[in-house]
């Protein structure tokens, strides 16, 4: 596995404001909705590295949400693995705007066989 780094844009939306997803009052970027596409983009790292019938699950988050994002703004989210022991992927994670961050972490991804995962929910 190689040691991959990922951005992704997003525009915000009415439906990824706070007070749309109930973390807070205020049409802002919810915090969650940030979570989620640093999640996302340390997806897209993994995307082509893993053999198949595997996949990843997030298991650990430590962010910060440092700066408001207003409506239509356009931000950057970055994830690059920073630490690959055995299945346990590390992630440094970054979301930006204009230049500036607004938040930024670190994200912990485990690999996991699908099938396998699937059947210990049965």
């Amino acid at each position: 596995m190689e040691f991959k780094s990922v951005t992704i844009k997003r525009t915000v939306q009415m439906e990824h404001s706070a007070k749309v997803m109930k973390s807070g009052s205020l049409e802002v970027l919810a915090t969650p909705q940030m979570i989620a596409w640093m999640e996302e983009a340390s997806c897209l790292c993994l995307e082509d590295q893993l053999e198949p019938g595997c996949t990843s699950v997030g298991t650990f988050m430590n962010v910060s949400h440092d700066k408001a994002t207003s409506i239509g703004s356009e931000i950057l989210i970055t994830s690059e693995i920073s630490k690959i022991d055995d299945r346990k992927i590390c992630f440094q994670v970054l979301a930006m705007e204009d230049g500036e961050i607004i938040g930024k972490g670190y994200h912990e991804r485990f690999i996991v066989v699908e099938k396998k995962f699937m059947e210990k929910l049965k």
